[in-house]
C-alpha cells in the first residue's frame, strides 16, 4: 500500500534510515560528558595547583613528575580543551552565517584546540619525563 502522505526526508535519507533524531546527538553527549569529566579533572588540578603554592622549583617537578599527577593533568588537558573545541563549535554553527567565514573559523577552532592541548600535553611530558631524559 502506498504511503500518500507527503515526506520531508531526502530520498537518501530513507533509504539509510535517518531522521532528524539521528543528528546531533553525538556531539550534544560527547558535550555532556566531557562537561561532566572536567568536574573531578578540574577539582584535581586545582588541589595540585595550591599543593605548588609556596613550593620549590624541584618540589613543584617533583610533584608533577609522579605518573598519577602527570596522568590526571593530561587527561584533564585533553578533557577541557576536547569540551572547548565543542562549545566553540556550536557557537560558531549558531552565529556565523556565512559559509565561508563559517568554514575558515571552524577550522581556525580545531587546530587553536589542538595546539593549545599539543602545546600544555608536550609541557606536561617534558617535565614529567624530564628527570628520566636528563
Amino acid at each position: 500500500m502506498a504511503d500518500n502522505r507527503m515526506s520531508m526526508r531526502t530520498p537518501l535519507s530513507r533509504v539509510q534510515g535517518l531522521g532528524a533524531s539521528g543528528h546531533g546527538v553525538e556531539h550534544w553527549w560527547l558535550q555532556r560528558l566531557t562537561a561532566i569529566a572536567n568536574i573531578p579533572l578540574i577539582i584535581a588540578f586545582v588541589l595540585i595547583v595550591a599543593a605548588l603554592a609556596g613550593s620549590s622549583y624541584d618540589e613543584a617537578i617533583a610533584l608533577i613528575s609522579h605518573p598519577l599527577i602527570a596522568i590526571i593533568l593530561a587527561l584533564a588537558v585533553l578533557s577541557v580543551c576536547l569540551h572547548m573545541r565543542l562549545g566553540m563549535q556550536v557557537i560558531i554553527e549558531d552565529y556565523v552565517h556565512d559559509t565561508g567565514p563559517r568554514l575558515a573559523a571552524l577550522i581556525a577552532n580545531n587546530f587553536y584546540a589542538a595546539v593549545v592541548a599539543i602545546a600544555c600535553l608536550y609541557a606536561i611530558l617534558k617535565v614529567s619525563l624530564g628527570r628520566i631524559l636528563v
